[in-house]
């Protein structure tokens, strides 16, 4: 297979145009959940209902996941991908401005979770259908960094809107910003859907036992876990970052440094291994870079000095590029009619389980301290890179091709 380039990928017009607005979605959508958090936690002043507020979005997403995900294969994916959009900037619109009791509003929040692994899935529906080769895998390594970079612009961002705008503002910026993804989306990013072949029984049905039939597949089994596990044990060690800087002496502004150091490698990883390293070459890598992710946790319970750990942590986020990796592999792996659910639970499992590492990371860390149990991670990480290395199959899986 030869190396493609990002002028290759992005002279595909509906990729530019998929690209742009969920960019744009993304954005929007950080905006959101920082403005509801911070309107929750000053009319409650409960921290948990504030965090709360914060992840409300990410649980639902087990369950449409898994009894929804069909739906990325038995409807035109544009149409879900629109619909989500719509949704989420109604739902900004009616938060803005008939500011809804704190128990709707997160009820609100929780039924837009619910669109995210369809919307996912249909996009990566849409990139396999528009990409080819390397390509697909720099177009997936595009949208991963425009990710990360909306999400740390829609952070930073977030905050000084509030303090600017006010709460009610903020949160007719993020409709607005909705909005626009529809229209990029709309205009840009073409009318053909990737052929829906009719299919018997109910989405429900056919939801739960296609889930069942891929995770009972042992290689895409395999190509699953080995994307969902390292960010889940990486996600519960940086979630701990603020109580471990606070237990160092160091002021808040170094936690956040720190917080911000993982997605800036990742963003760095991303471009450099893409561009940098053929195919062939990143699908070998994918043990090493997976420990790579794993030994910077590791160190920080050496008690380095604040530079030092984020300089780890930057390293730490690098290896997560390993993901590009098992991008063809998985996609050779699942069924061409099941891509559309592949890829929804490839993203439900993630979201879940980067939901559920912070939280027994936290309990492990009442007992234990932070330092000990980013340390654990770590080794958790280090232990998911050995498994990875023996199974031939995801370092090599072209072999056969």
């Amino acid at each position: 297979m030869s190396a493609a380039t990002y002028r290759d990928v992005f002279a595909e017009p509906r990729f530019r145009g998929l690209f742009a607005a969920r960019t744009v979605w993304m954005a929007a959508g950080t905006l959101q959940i920082l403005t509801m958090s911070v309107v929750v936690y000053r009319e409650t002043g409960s921290p948990l209902l504030g965090a709360l507020a914060f992840g409300a979005g990410f649980l639902p997403q087990v369950v449409s996941g898994l009894l929804l995900g069909a739906s990325a294969d038995r409807f035109p994916p544009r149409r879900l991908i629109l619909g989500g959009y719509l949704v989420e900037a109604c739902v900004a619109a009616t938060l803005a401005l008939l500011h809804p009791p704190v128990g709707l509003a997160l009820a609100l929040i929780a039924a837009v979770g619910l669109l995210a692994p369809l919307s996912n899935g249909a996009t990566g529906r849409l990139v396999a259908d528009a990409l080819t080769g390397d390509a697909y895998v720099l177009g997936r390594a595009a949208i991963s960094m425009s990710s990360s970079g909306a999400q740390l612009v829609g952070l930073a961002a977030g905050g000084v809107a509030v303090a600017a705008l006010g709460p009610r503002n903020a949160l007719l910026a993020a409709c607005a910003g909705h909005l626009l993804a529809v229209l990029i989306f709309r205009l840009t990013a073409g009318r053909g859907d990737p052929p829906v072949e009719a299919r018997s029984g109910t989405v429900l049905r056919e939801s739960w036992s296609g889930a069942r039939r891929l995770l009972a597949d042992p290689p895409v089994r395999r190509l699953l876990f080995a994307q969902w596990l390292p960010p889940a044990f990486s996600t519960g060690g940086e979630a701990l970052l603020v109580p471990y800087a606070s237990s160092r002496g160091w002021p808040a502004t170094t936690a956040g440094i720190m917080l911000a150091a993982v997605p800036l490698g990742m963003l760095v990883g991303d471009l450099l291994v893409s561009r940098l390293v053929r195919p062939a070459t990143r699908e070998r890598l994918v043990p090493l870079l997976i420990a790579v992710i794993g030994v910077p946790l590791t160190l920080l319970a050496v008690r380095p000095s604040p530079v030092v750990a984020v300089g780890l942590l930057v390293v730490a986020g690098f290896g997560l590029s390993y993901l590009l990796g098992l991008q063809r592999p998985f996609l050779d792996a699942v069924p061409e009619e099941g891509r559309g659910q592949a890829f929804t639970l490839l993203s439900t499992g993630m979201m879940t389980l980067q939901g559920i590492g912070p939280l027994l990371g936290g309990l492990a860390a009442e007992a234990l301290g932070p330092a000990p149990v980013m340390a654990l991670a770590g080794v958790a990480i280090l232990i998911v890179a050995v498994g990875v290395r023996r199974e031939n199959r995801l370092s090599q899986p072209s072999a056969v091709s």
